[in-house]
């Protein structure tokens, strides 16, 4: 009734029937590969190795698996945007967590190993910003994403506790300095030992998903790797 009522069109063509119709699918490269986390020149991650080279490897974020191209798609822009910003298609996280599916099964990651005993968390957003917004679309992307992969998601356990400055507007140096001690862990039994899988839109200069990696290793996380949709280095 609700679909009769409220049709779906493509967001980039209009077509009806869905958020993303396949023509216009085929306008984003899913990526056949994962990288390590370097800023500059990532080098390509095989499947089941460690997420991070030589360059990289004191980061505590373990490694990242995401689907796009963030820049070179001017469709992954919109979408996204749209995603994070209007309410009303809060759906388009059932086509970003097929789109990161495909990804996994392209890159070989589609593995039961690399899913066993494993939680999601989606990145948080500060209490007062989620209300204005009205959702979080990491939240929402989690959720999508545990129906497929039938691993649990926390979304209550990591929070954001202080109010920060918007990352875009800050240099890569003055965004881990705002972010430190921005996040807090609720219950540490309930990710202690646990391999931690982060879910966020976009993965810029990582500074975001670093510190709640940092708070999530401390608080007794086992691994924690992040997965976003697109990546825009």
């Amino acid at each position: 009734m609700l679909d009769l009522l409220f049709p779906a069109f493509c967001q980039n063509c209009e077509k009806e029937g869905s958020y993303l119709c396949q023509d216009c699918k085929e306008i984003l490269d899913i990526s056949e590969f994962d990288y390590c986390l370097c800023d500059k020149n990532p080098v390509r991650i095989n499947p089941g190795e460690k997420g991070k080279c030589a360059r990289c490897s004191d980061k505590k974020l373990s490694g990242l698996y995401s689907a796009l191209p963030y820049k070179e798609k001017a469709l992954t822009r919109k979408l996204i945007h749209k995603f994070k910003y209007d309410p009303s298609i809060r759906d388009l996280a059932k086509v970003f967590s097929a789109i990161l599916i495909e990804h996994f099964v392209k890159a070989g990651t589609n593995k039961n190993d690399i899913w066993e005993n494993a939680i999601l968390i989606p990145v948080p957003l500060e209490i007062k910003k989620q209300k204005s917004r009205g959702f979080n679309q990491s939240e929402k992307l989690a959720e999508e994403l545990s129906k497929i992969l039938t691993i649990p998601v926390l979304s209550d356990e990591l929070l954001k506790i202080k109010k920060t400055p918007p990352q875009m507007e800050l240099s890569k140096e003055k965004r881990q300095e705002n972010l430190k001690n921005a996040f807090s862990v609720q219950n540490t039994e309930k990710i202690k030992n646990k391999k931690i899988f982060l879910v966020d839109d976009v993965y810029t200069t990582g500074s975001t998903m670093e510190e709640c990696a940092n708070v999530l290793r401390t608080s007794g996380a086992k691994q924690v790797w992040g997965i976003a949709i697109a990546r825009e280095s």
